[in-house]
């Protein structure tokens, strides 16, 4: 794919579907990429502001990227991952800054320092344990640690205040972390491909099929939802960023990869204060620790976030159940997902999380009044008229049929890929959209895997994302955030 011509199909207009384009854009210029996106709008599902935590995972405050080992040691390698994806990500934006395709970084990535915090003996061993396992290394050089009382109000005075000063209590902080707005990022990289011409952008338009050819092509059956007009498309290669909706289609492709595979959908739900008074007071992302049996979407954490240039502050998310794959899907994707292959292994996964099933009855059945009590564990001044609920997304935890287990509830994303490289989709949840550039080189590096080895490919990709495949040292980590940070207009 050097320079050669191919037509290439992005289903779903998020954040995925963004990075990928812009990739496959700057490697061979001479692509031909459709993009078709069921609503009237891009990136309004997975990667939209409120759908999204936003946090740019990068493992300063997530507690459950870090466990203890069954010798008590702590367990720090999916933070490290994550946080050199996120160091990925920030380069590969770095490069669209430099290139023109993002006009200003501030409309998408603002500085917001990263807080842990916990209360209680048991949890406050756990964050020392963290904390000592991770502050000498590169990525997590700045972290801080107090169980100073006095400190921690310092730091985060909103969340301390009025709480009894004998409690026993811990936080971490690191000051470089932020909030990422990645639905306006996605529109952003979409609308300056489109200026340039590099894409063609088909909204309110819905895929309904794909169909194996005999010159191994695919052919991609299309409703335009505005006409009723439904025409077909053939294109090399496919990729899948449709969110929660990217298993149903894929199952249609009928490639032998996809066999086994399930979702079981979780929707989220904000509080979200209508205080200005209270929002002002805070500037910080606060992660706790998840409830036993929690999915990773549903870690509490009271946040600052800026959507749209406006100061909003969010606690949650509270998860909700639906049998709908996507927040504008249908009451039907869950049961349309269900085939043969594949319905063993859900309903194993679901026996054996058991914990999961108590969890979300738990959570459905919590009135407001009984959400506000749980942020007065963060905030403790808490008003229940100063907060209002308000749906976040959808998303998919990925099943998997297992030899030994039968099923397998998995978290995090999951890239499926045919044998061939011409067709992949991303499916799960976080940390998703922070990492979005390693798991697409990954896929370009699956999919493509000639032309990613080559000279050409190579030189380009070590100029978009110089950190991809290669450990980040002390003075390579000083050096790469140093020069990212400059462009994205973010602290050191």
């Amino acid at each position: 794919m050097k320079s050669e011509k191919k037509e290439i199909v992005m289903v779903g207009a998020g954040i995925m579907s963004a990075t990928l384009s812009m990739f496959l854009k700057q490697l061979n210029p001479a692509v031909n990429i459709k993009l078709y996106e069921m609503l009237d709008v891009a990136a309004d599902e997975s990667s939209s502001a409120m759908n999204n935590a936003g946090t740019g995972h990068s493992g300063f405050c997530e507690l459950n990227y870090t466990s203890l080992r069954p010798d008590g040691t702590m367990d720090i390698s999916k933070a490290v991952e994550v946080a050199s994806q996120f160091e990925l990500s920030k380069e590969f934006w770095a490069y669209l800054v430099k290139n023109h395709y993002i006009s200003s970084p501030d409309a998408f990535i603002n500085s917001v320092p990263h807080y842990s915090f916990v209360d209680g003996e048991t949890d406050v061993n756990f964050l020392k344990k963290r904390y000592e396992a991770m502050y000498n290394h590169p990525l997590f050089k700045e972290m801080e640690y107090s169980e100073d009382f006095d400190q921690i109000k310092k730091w985060i005075p909103l969340v301390m205040e009025n709480r009894p000063s004998g409690q026993k209590v811990a936080a971490t902080r690191i000051g470089i972390g932020t909030d990422v707005n990645f639905g306006a990022l996605a529109q952003e990289i979409f609308e300056n491909l489109e200026k340039k011409k590099e894409i063609e952008i088909n909204l309110n338009h819905k895929v309904k099929n794909l169909t194996r050819t005999q010159d191994g092509k695919w052919d991609i059956k299309v409703k335009n939802l505005k006409t009723g007009e439904k025409f077909h498309t053939l294109a090399d290669f496919v990729f899948i960023g449709a969110g929660g909706g990217a298993i149903l289609l894929l199952e249609k492709s009928n490639i032998q990869e996809v066999r086994g595979f399930g979702g079981f959908p979780v929707g989220g739900e904000w509080l979200v204060c209508n205080n200005d008074e209270v929002v002002k007071k805070h500037h910080a992302k606060v992660y706790g620790k998840a409830q036993i049996g929690a999915p990773p979407m549903s870690v509490p954490h009271l946040d600052t976030r800026i959507i749209d240039g406006k100061q909003k502050l969010l606690f949650g998310p509270f998860a909700v159940f639906s049998t709908k794959f996507l927040k504008h899907g249908s009451f039907l994707d869950l049961f349309k997902s269900l085939r043969f292959e594949n319905i063993g292994a859900m309903i194993l996964a679901g026996w054996r999380n058991m914990d999961l099933t108590k969890y979300l009855v738990e959570q459905v059945k919590l009135t407001k009044a009984q959400k506000v009590e749980s942020l007065r564990d963060y905030l403790p001044t808490a008003k229940v008229e100063d907060w209002n609920e308000e749906v976040a997304g959808q998303r998919v935890q990925v099943i998997q049929k297992d030899k030994e287990k039968g099923g397998v509830l998995k978290f995090g994303t999951e890239v499926i890929c045919s044998a061939d490289g011409s067709i992949a989709a991303l499916l799960g949840a976080s940390p998703g959209a922070s990492t979005a550039a390693a798991i697409m080189l990954n896929l370009i590096k699956q999919c493509f895997p000639e032309e990613y080895n080559s000279p050409e490919w190579q030189k380009k990709l070590s100029e978009m994302a110089p950190s991809f495949n290669r450990t980040l040292d002390d003075e390579y980590c000083v050096q790469t955030r140093q020069r990212t940070h400059q462009i994205l207009g973010l602290p050191m």
